[in-house]
């Protein structure tokens, strides 16, 4: 799992057609400092979060998968929390 923020959301006029429907955001990873960490990275975001949230993102590329129903979906991360707070 990886700690990130959303930084942006993604708009295509052509995509895959397993992200049909499916909401793409920007995620910036973050350490656990809440400092940047590595290179932005796409998620399908099933819950909706809003800008500069932070959420958990999932590298699992089989769940993000079965999660948009297409065993070919070019996506790997998806996310799986918005965060409140961090400890």
């Amino acid at each position: 799992m990886i700690l990130a923020r959303v930084d942006g959301m993604v708009v295509a006029t052509v995509s895959h057609p397993s992200l049909q429907g499916c909401r793409t955001v920007i995620c910036q990873p973050l350490d656990e400092a809440g400092r940047v960490e590595g290179a932005p990275i796409l998620a399908v975001d099933p819950h909706g979060a809003g800008q500069h949230q932070r959420v958990l993102v999932s590298s699992d590329g089989a769940a993000t998968r079965r999660l948009v129903g297409d065993p070919h979906s070019p996506l790997r991360n998806s996310v799986i929390a918005i965060l409140d707070a961090t400890s």
